[in-house]
C-alpha cells in the first residue's frame, strides 16, 4: 500500500486540449494513475510520464462506462496502491461535474485531496463563438441549469428562469429540447434567441441559431445532438451571424 494516496480533480476545460491550466498540466505530469472522463481532450494524456496507467471511465449521456460509485472506489483503491491519482475531467469539476462526490469519498478513506479548476463549458464555449453572457443594457445575470435531473426529468429551475431576464445556459438539455422550448414558449419567450452549440471548442464543432420558436427546425436541419450548449437569452442574437 502506498504511504501518501493522494487526489487530485483537473478540469480539463470545454474540449480544446490547449485550454487546460498550467497548474492542471502540471498535475498530470506529476501523476502516478490518470483516471480521464469521455470529454477531456485525450491528446492532454501527452502529459503524462511514459508507463503511467491511464484509466478510460467514460461518463458519456447514456454511455456511462462506469457508474459513478464505481469510479468512487477506483479512485480510492488506485490511490492506496500507487499514490498520486489526478481525475480529469471535462470543464470544471464543481460545474454539474460530480467532482465534490469523489473529493468527499476519497477523504473518507483517507486520500489526500486538491482542485485544479478548469475553464466551464457554460461561459467559455459561448465566449469562443462571440457570445457573452452578460452585456450591460441586455441582461444582469446569466443562470447555469441541467435539463436533466438524477431522476431524468426536466429540472424545475428552468421554468424560473424562463419567466427572468437572466440568459439562460442550460447542460445535458438537448433530449429536453422540446420541453425546454415549450416552457419558454409558455412564459411569453417564443421570440427570443437561442444559440445551441455541440462540441464547443473542439474541430468537429457545430453551432445553430434561431430563436425558441425555431429552434427545433435548425437542431434537424443541422443535425446537432448532445453534448452542447444551449443559450437562451437575447445575448444569443450578439453572434455576427444572427
Amino acid at each position: 500500500m502506498n504511504p501518501n494516496p493522494q487526489l487530485t480533480l483537473v478540469g480539463a476545460g470545454p474540449g480544446d486540449p490547449d485550454l487546460i491550466t498550467l497548474k492542471g498540466v502540471k498535475a498530470l505530469q506529476a501523476a502516478d494513475v490518470v483516471l480521464y472522463d469521455a470529454l477531456a481532450a485525450k491528446e492532454l494524456l501527452s502529459h503524462v510520464k511514459e508507463g503511467i496507467e491511464c484509466i478510460y471511465v467514460g461518463k458519456l449521456v447514456g454511455k456511462c462506462q462506469l457508474k459513478q460509485e464505481e469510479i468512487n472506489q477506483l479512485i480510492v483503491d488506485k490511490a492506496k496502491e500507487k499514490g498520486h491519482v489526478v481525475r480529469l475531467k471535462g470543464g470544471d469539476p464543481f460545474v454539474f461535474g460530480r467532482g465534490h462526490e469523489e473529493i468527499v469519498f476519497a477523504e473518507q478513506h483517507g486520500l489526500s485531496t486538491a482542485v485544479v479548476p478548469g475553464l466551464s463549458s457554460t461561459y467559455s464555449v459561448p465566449e469562443l463563438q462571440g457570445i457573452p453572457l452578460t452585456r450591460r443594457g441586455i441582461n444582469e445575470s446569466f443562470w447555469v441549469v441541467t435539463g436533466t435531473t438524477k431522476d431524468h426529468k426536466l429540472s424545475k429551475d428552468v421554468p424560473l428562469v424562463a419567466q427572468s431576464n437572466a440568459t439562460a445556459v442550460i447542460l445535458m438539455g438537448m433530449h429536453k429540447l422540446d420541453q425546454i422550448v415549450k416552457v419558454f414558449t409558455t412564459a411569453g419567450k417564443a421570440d427570443t434567441p437561442v444559440a445551441i452549440i455541440q462540441h464547443g471548442s473542439r474541430p468537429n464543432e457545430k453551432m445553430g441559431l434561431g430563436t425558441v420558436a425555431t429552434i427545433e427546425t435548425v437542431v434537424k436541419e443541422k443535425e446537432l445532438s448532445a453534448p452542447a450548449v444551449i443559450v437562451i437569452g437575447e445575448v444569443a442574437s450578439l453572434h455576427k451571424d444572427f
